[in-house]
């Protein structure tokens, strides 16, 4: 799997987003591109501790999907989303873009971080469990979306 930390990846990944457009068609799932644009800010959030979303350490979580989370095999189609994380409201494309790449770039100026603080539900993850996990939740809803 990739990561969020190899220049390749945020260079794809930066790409891929400045495709998305309101004519970007949904392959699966509910989302609009500025919801889905909008839900890929929050795990980078969380990583950059800007926000953890009142998550809790969760034993079930930890056990049963932290692996599933960096792993090199891609998530399946229409998963379901945890409430919170659910973006139901309408967003504006061009502002969850703008702050999504802004996010993305953020991390790429602290990639040389190597003490990544712990996830609030899946606890104590390594740099490059951080990255591949961010890179594979950033490519699985462009993928969503065609790209």
């Amino acid at each position: 799997m990739k990561s969020l930390f190899e220049t390749e990846a945020i260079s794809e990944v930066k790409n891929r987003i400045d495709q998305l457009s309101e004519d970007s068609e949904r392959q699966w799932g509910k989302m609009t591109p500025a919801q889905m644009a909008h839900h890929c800010q929050l795990p980078l959030n969380i990583m950059l501790e800007k926000e953890d979303y009142d998550l809790k350490p969760n034993w079930f979580a930890k056990i049963f999907f932290k692996k599933a989370m960096y792993s090199d095999k891609l998530w399946k189609k229409n998963l379901p989303t945890m409430a919170r994380f659910r973006i139901k409201d309408e967003r504006d494309l061009s502002k969850e873009k703008s702050t999504l790449l802004e996010l993305v770039n953020e991390v790429e100026t602290k990639r040389s971080k190597d003490d990544w603080g712990p996830h609030p539900a899946f606890g104590t993850l390594t740099k490059e469990q951080w990255g591949k996990m961010q890179y594979k939740h950033l490519d699985h809803h462009l993928r969503q979306f065609g790209l």
